[in-house]
């Protein structure tokens, strides 16, 4: 009996700790705090030398549960990389991925070795092991404190902490097989890297494109798509790993494959994955914890905290300013990138590797990436907000987004219903206004079922359903949200051929003789970007108006609020005086009379 009542023990506290872990995320959505600390510290209380006097040495465990977890991190972070946002950046996020990397740990070898009093093999492998960003440790605080980057850096930190782990852990490894076995030549280490790579991507992109077929193809019952996924990508991960590829960049690859094809179930795999990483990690935090020995932590804290200080002040930022000096990111941006090289529970477990094949000193790496782990995420964690604000890499933050439903239509891929609440101060309901590629389909008034027709007009509180492409449903947030008071820009500032975005279509059309459909002529330039356009407007975004190209030249509220006219090349040409005076005279008054001059 006693043997039983052990395992309902168990149970209640497995079930109890991952209550604590869906209600963590409440608080860390609130408060941005780096709450994976507080099951590090449940591990810690639990352990041999807490309260909790659980003996726990299993390191075999621990390495099981961690590889499963950063296979499921990396291919949730690939599953969200759109290529479109990653384009653009894929070179500068690349060079940080492996060549940052590699100086991020031969920076910090030096330090690691006097202060720690190791050899270069052994200082080479503590540089390794805190080499690499957390992917998810960066997302969760960068979404938890409720930033908004800009594109560019955004994109380039979501890009490299999804693709260094690979490197990282094959860096580890090489040294790991280099201390417990002996030394391997620069020529063998180097083909090693490539086979790993090249096997890895060839696996990642197949297995990734299967699973895509496999999800249109088979009839799975609703509900099993997002299990079958996740079990894909640990097929994936390790089918690749049996074969000596790099199972964490196939999965990875896997993910991108899998996020960027049109596919069931689309946003029911996205959600499952959050819940499965989530509760992944808490998993291992609390392991991880379990492992650490504070007795003998205190015997490395003080060489483990200067080895901590010199990689997040002096290691990371000369190989993130080194790296990107052939791209151009200016001053502030590098800084920040620098300063948001969060570690996680990737470092601690890269730390367990060595204690996996019983190398000496093995619990001193564990050790130096615990404190390291620990500082980074007080540190830098907290830090984050004020740092991208203080550095203006940080954009206004828009509205939350609103609740969004989507739900697939049997029998094909191209267009799916997607719900929302119609709020009463919404670009939509204000407005009248939805992009040209969705349809109102159904409206829920007072629990009954409506025709778009039957429905009109919309009133606030009314759930509406629009048939959208999968890839733009979420485009379409920014017509639910309540609109964001818009701020006229400064006239003075206006060039000859730039004019307020709340000048009408019918308006601009008059002074140049444009052709433009009597519906559309009560429609702002505004409101043209906003129903034309695949995704926000953003500075520089382009639409053609008859034979004149609109540029967006600023937004203000999440709309256009100023717009330039690119006139045809016959029209661009010097004009006759009266000509030009006549259009500078008319934009004038029309200016006026929107911004009320």
């Amino acid at each position: 009996m006693a043997s039983l009542d052990s395992v309902s023990i168990t149970i209640l506290l497995g079930a109890v700790l991952v209550m604590a872990g869906i209600l963590s995320s409440l608080l860390a959505l609130r408060f941005g705090a780096p709450l994976l600390l507080v099951f590090l510290l449940i591990g810690m209380l639990a352990g041999d030398s807490g309260p909790g006097q659980v003996q726990f040495n299993d390191v075999r465990t621990t390495y099981l549960v961690g590889s499963v977890a950063l296979a499921l991190i990396l291919f949730d972070g690939g599953l969200r990389t759109r290529f479109q946002s990653i384009r653009a950046i894929l070179a500068p996020s690349m060079v940080l991925a492996t060549i940052g990397v590699l100086l991020t740990a031969l920076i910090t070898a030096p330090v690691a070795k006097y202060a720690l009093d190791l050899n270069w093999s052994e200082a080479l492998l503590v540089g390794a092991v805190v080499a690499s960003t957390d992917a998810a440790a960066v997302f969760l605080l960068v979404h938890a404190q409720g930033l908004r980057l800009r594109p560019r850096v955004g994109a380039t930190l979501e890009a490299e902490s999804g693709t260094n782990d690979p490197f990282a852990v094959f860096l580890t490894l090489m040294l790991v097989e280099f201390i417990s076995i002996g030394s391997s030549s620069l020529s063998h280490v180097a083909l090693e890297l490539t086979r790993e790579a090249v096997l890895g991507a060839i696996i990642g992109v197949l297995g990734g494109r299967l699973v895509v077929l496999a999800l249109n193809r088979v009839a799975l019952p609703q509900g099993l798509h997002a299990p079958f996924v996740c079990t894909a990508a640990l097929v994936i991960f390790g089918a690749a790993q049996i074969a000596h590829a790099s199972g964490f960049l196939a999965v990875y690859l896997a993910g991108i494959i899998i996020g960027n094809r049109p596919t069931r179930a689309h946003n029911s795999v996205v959600t499952f994955l959050d819940a499965a990483t989530w509760l992944a990690q808490i998993v291992m935090f609390v392991l991880l914890g379990l492992l650490v020995s504070p007795q003998r932590l205190l015997a490395s804290f003080i060489p483990a905290v200067i080895v901590a200080l010199v990689l997040m002040l002096v290691a990371r930022p000369l190989a993130v300013f080194l790296c990107l000096v052939p791209f151009r990111f200016n001053w502030r941006e590098k800084l920040f990138i620098a300063w948001t090289g969060l570690r996680g529970a990737v470092a601690i477990f890269l730390a367990s590797m060595p204690m996996l094949v019983g190398l000496p000193k093995a619990y001193l790496y564990f050790d130096v990436a615990f404190v390291v782990v620990i500082i980074s995420l007080l540190l830098q964690g907290w830090t984050l907000a004020p740092a991208a604000r203080r550095l203006h890499v940080a954009l206004p933050r828009a509205d939350r987004g609103p609740r969004r439903i989507e739900l697939d239509l049997p029998g094909q891929l191209e267009q799916q219903l997607v719900g929302y609440s119609v709020r009463p101060k919404s670009l939509y309901f204000r407005r009248g206004l939805i992009p040209s590629w969705s349809k109102p389909t159904l409206v829920i008034r007072d629990e009954r079922i409506l025709s778009a027709a039957e429905a009109d007009p919309i009133l606030p509180g009314d759930y509406i359903y629009l048939l959208a492409p999968p890839e733009k449903a979420e485009s379409l947030d920014r017509f639910f949200v309540d609109m964001l008071p818009s701020t006229a820009p400064d006239p003075h500032l206006l060039g000859d051929f730039v004019v307020s975005g709340e000048i009408t279509l019918g308006d601009l059309a008059a002074i140049y003789g444009m052709n433009v459909d009597a519906e559309q002529s009560k429609l702002t330039l505004a409101d043209y970007f906003d129903v034309h356009l695949d995704h926000a407007p953003k500075d520089g975004a382009t639409l053609a108006l008859d034979s004149i190209v609109l540029v967006a030249r600023s937004i203000s509220g999440g709309r256009v609020s100023v717009v330039g006219l690119r006139l045809p090349e016959d029209e661009a040409e010097p004009a006759p005086v009266t000509r030009l005076a006549s259009l500078k005279r008319k934009l004038s008054e029309m200016w006026e009379s929107v911004a009320g001059v």
